[in-house]
This record gives C-alpha cells, structure tokens and sequence, in this order.
C-alpha cells in the first residue's frame, strides 16, 4: 500500500507545537510517509522532525468536552518517553491528522520502515554490517587448536535465531552440534560468548527440553564437557527461581540432571520477569515512566511511586547475577554456562554485562558495538518483537519487553561507578537505545540474522555502526575523563548504589543542559591541562638543549683559557 493512501491532509498552516523546554511554535505541519515535520518562518526557530517509527501512542482530545467542531489537540507519546502536542483549529483535519499518524506510526512490514528509504549524504568511510564478522572478532581464539567455526547453520535450520556461523570446540563435530540443538529450546545450543585471560570460558544457551521423563543428551553433555577438559567444574546459572524452573519442567523444559551433568554445579540467579517475558518489565518501566512524567507530586510520593515500579530493583538484580558470573570466570578460574527459559532475554542481559565488567575492550566505542552485534544482533535478540511497543503503548503484547534498555542502564550504573573506565559518554548508550526502538539504519531491524538476510539488510539500509564510527560523530561520543584500565571493574551492586538514570528518563522533565555544560567545561580543563603539560614538555626539552650547549661551550672555553696548555 503506498504512504499517500494513508495521508488525507498532507499539509496544514496553523499548528502549534508544545514540546518540552521550548515555546510554542506556530507553524506549518507536513505530514509524509515517514517522518512528522513542523517548520515556522521565524528565524532562530527549531524544525520538528520526528519519525513515525518513534511514536507510541497518539491521543485526541477536543477543545470543547461539549462540541468537537472546534479543533484539539494531538498528543503524541514517544518511544524515547518524550511527550509532544499540536493544536489543530480545525476538527476535520485534526481527525484526518490524527487517522494518519495512527497508521503510519503502526507499520507492520519492516521493509516498508524508513531504513530502507534513507540515503546518506555523507560518504561512508567503513561498512558496520562486515565491521565484526565472526572470523575477526575470534581471530586469537581461532588460532588456537580448541576452538573452530561451524557452519552447520548456514540455512538456519539447526537453530533459526542464531547466526549462520558459531564458534564451537574443535573436538565437536557438526552432528554432536544437531543433536545437542535438538535437546535445547529452539534450538539454542550451548555457543561461546566469551573467553577470559585467564582461559574461562562464558556459555549461553536455552534451557534443557526434558519432555517430562529426564531424557537426557549425551551430544549435549560431550559440548559442556569438552569446554571443561577432564576434572574441571564449572557453573551453571540459571536465571530462574527453582520453582519457576520447575513449571517450566512440567511444560518439557526445566534444568539440567544433576546425574548426568556431574563436572558442573547449578546456581539459581533469578530474573524470572524477565525469562518469563510476561510483560512485568515493560510494565515496570511504563510505572517509572509515569512517575517521572508527574512533576506535581511530593517528594514522599515520588519516592514510593519510584521503588513501586520496581525498575531499579531490575537492574539490581541484573547486576547480581552478572557480577556473580564475572566472579566465576575471573576468581575461580571456573568456566560458566548462563541459560534462562528460552535464552533470549535474561541470558543475553546477564552475559553482556559480564563482560563490560570483565572485558576492558567492552568499555571502548568499538568494544561496545561488538559487544552489541554479537550477543545481542547475532545471537537473535528479537529487537522487532521486543521493541515494536514501548512504556506509552495502550495495546501491548507479551512479547513486548525492553530487556535492552535494561542492559543499557546497567552499563549506565558501571560508568556512574568508574566514570574513567570508559572511553565514551553515556550519550552514547542513549544513542542506542533510541537506535533500537526507530531509526534511519538498519542495523536492529528483524528479529534475527535469518530474517535479516531475507530483508537484504546489508544491501539496502545503512548501518548505524557506519555512522557512529565517523570522526565527528565519535569524537562528540568520547569520555573527556577516559583513562584505560585493563583490569575488571567491579560494582556495589548494594540498593544505595543504584541510581535513577535522569539522563535518559527525567531528560524531557529536567532540562540537562547544565549536566552538558558541565561536560564541556570538564572537556576544555583536560584539554587545557594537556596544552600546559605540552608547553611544559617542550620548555624542559628547550631547557636540556640549552644546558647541553652551555656545557659544550664551558668545556670548549676551558680547553682554550687552560694556562697548562702546550700553547700557553
């Protein structure tokens, strides 16, 4: 269907814009397939420019609660928790206005989306879709001879959510690697997520498919194992309680048997409203949300709406259960296997932080989009099922979840902790989560790298690593503060610790300028001390050159005034 179906009023004099921290402003609306533009003849004046894909929620409300010929208001709720208003005079078109952005903003087919119709105008300096390929990122471990790359799923067939090539023991062949896909759900097998310096190795898998009889797989104990090497331990972490992991039993899922998995000892982590994907986190988020939109109320209110959402109970626990992972792998030396319910939520969240807590390279711009592409691109995180709805939404789905923005804000609280161990800002962070709910790239498009593949991602959209590695972009993404620390980091994850991330949540409440200011000022002191220390180099260097040449000149002058001279 072509976007001018879905456009009744294409152009409209007369609206008024309310968005946070500005005026109104009085302007002209256009409306077309992709984007809502508002623009005013006055000078010095912001155009609004804002993706369809962006909103959440769109309401009307009439000027009059008695007549509805009078015109409203528009309101839009945005995925990025901004809240905007246009004032229509006209009730005709604030109906046809309001009908068009309710189906623009609800798209369904992805190929119909702004990605595949954007076009830079800049030149692209290095292409994100090949940037971390598999065969790079591993390049040290493959070198090795424990480790190979399969490809065994090059058809998807084996596990649809995970990416055509894995990374799996040399000892493996292809047909140990079926049947262990067979015993996990959808497929998931265990797959290296990590390796540490010290040789540990990170696991993620789904959980074990029991169909109620304790069948077991010896394809799939031989994989644990053979990562292990003979009399080693590892650790399983189950992101489950026991009792959810025991529902999940009565469905043919549950947990490993402890008889047949005797190197390897089970530790229930739980994150269960995440496994579960029921709904509770999004719910979560939509109750801070709420909170932090009503800046009317106390501060005794505030406080208990706050700890009510629940939100930052969440990323405690994240952070619980990562650190704990990180302790297993760097100070027992013991390698680990993370599974939830199906592995697409929870294990990923748990893995990923792990290794920002562990991988000094995960806290480098680079190291950061790597570590996004491969536990989270490529190993099926399924953006467009999570994200199709976020806090704002009044018809949502259980499959609707921001486990990713959950993420995002545990790093946030590792950089509030070390704000020296990263090399960029958290401005960064909120790129991405803004990145993964819409955008002009293509990069969090699809559910998985089948889908992905089909849509031709790599061929008709940009990538958004494309973007962000260029020098001006990344140069305003950079920690003034960035001092590399190779060693891991390791958090209070106590409840005093964990803050409220105002940044990203309390930005269209509290204006952040003076936090931006203060950025800048850090920025031009460091600089300012580099210049100085520069200049002082160069005056110690000037000085040495000078005393070198009044020595010369001493020892050139004492040779001739010497009166025990032959010519004297």
């Amino acid at each position: 269907m072509e976007f001018a179906e879905h456009i009744t009023t294409p152009k409209l004099d007369g609206v008024v814009l309310h968005s946070p921290f500005h005026d109104p402003i009085d302007g002209t609306l256009c409306v077309t397939g992709h984007h809502l533009i508002l623009s005013s003849r006055k000078e010095d004046v912001q155009e609004l420019w804002l993706l369809h894909q962006c909103i959440d929620s769109v309401e009307k409300k009439y000027s009059n609660s008695n007549s509805n010929q009078n015109g409203g208001s528009i309101i839009l709720k945005c995925k990025d928790f901004r809240i905007i208003q246009l004032d229509i005079l006209n009730t005709e078109e604030l109906l046809n206005i309001y009908t068009s952005i309710e189906k623009l903003s609800n798209l369904e087919r992805p190929e119909s989306l702004y990605p595949f119709f954007y076009r830079p105008m800049y030149n692209i300096l290095e292409d994100g879709y090949t940037l971390f390929k598999l065969e790079i990122e591993y390049a040290k471990l493959l070198a090795s001879e424990e480790w190979r790359i399969s490809h065994i799923n090059k058809n998807y067939t084996v596990c649809p959510s995970y990416s055509s090539s894995i990374i799996v023991p040399k000892s493996i062949d292809d047909d140990v690697i079926v049947a262990s896909a067979s015993f996990r759900d959808g497929g998931r097998f265990p797959v290296l997520s990590y390796r540490h310096d010290n040789g540990a190795i990170l696991l993620r898998s789904s959980q074990p498919l029991l169909n109620n009889n304790n069948r077991r797989s010896r394809a799939d104990e031989k994989i644990l194992n053979a990562v292990l090497g003979s009399g080693k331990k590892g650790y399983i972490i189950d992101t489950r309680t026991t009792n959810y992991a025991s529902h999940c039993k009565g469905k043919g899922g549950g947990t490993e048997p402890d008889a047949h998995y005797t190197q390897w000892k089970r530790v229930h982590k739980p994150l269960d409203k995440i496994a579960k994907c029921d709904g509770s986190l999004l719910e979560s988020l939509s109750k801070l949300i709420d909170a932090c939109n009503d800046s009317n109320c106390s501060s005794d209110k505030w406080l208990s709406r706050l700890e009510n959402s629940n939100w930052l109970t969440y990323v405690q626990n994240a952070l619980n259960a990562a650190c704990l992972v990180a302790q297993c792998l760097d100070q027992d030396g013991a390698s680990v296997l993370v599974h939830g319910t199906s592995g697409l939520d929870s294990t990923l969240l748990v893995t990923s932080v792990a290794q920002v807590i562990l991988n000094p390279d995960c806290r480098t711009v680079r190291g950061l989009q790597a570590l996004v592409e491969r536990e989270w691109l490529q190993a099926g995180h399924p953006f467009q099922l999570r994200h199709a709805k976020s806090c704002y939404a009044n018809f949502r789905t259980k499959s609707q979840q921001p486990t990713f923005l959950l993420f995002i804000d545990c790093i946030q609280q590792l950089y509030y902790q070390f704000p020296c161990s990263f090399e960029f800002t958290t401005q960064m962070l909120i790129l991405l989560y803004e990145h993964s709910y819409f955008s002009q790239f293509g990069t969090f498009l699809g559910n998985n790298e089948a889908e992905r593949e089909v849509m031709k991602l790599s061929k008709k959209t940009t990538s958004l690593w494309s973007y962000l590695n260029r020098p001006d972009i990344l140069t305003s993404l950079l920690n003034p503060m960035y001092e590399p620390n190779r060693t891991a980091i390791w958090p209070s994850v106590a409840p005093v610790s964990i803050v409220l991330w105002s940044g990203m949540y309390l930005r269209w409440v509290i204006n952040q300028n003076d936090a931006k200011k203060s950025l800048i000022k850090i920025q031009n002191i460091i600089d300012y001390d580099k210049n100085l220390k520069s200049k002082v180099l160069k005056l110690r260097k000037e000085l040495m050159d000078l005393q070198k040449e009044y020595e010369k000149l001493q020892v050139e002058t004492g040779e001739n005034n010497n009166p025990d001279s032959d010519s004297s």
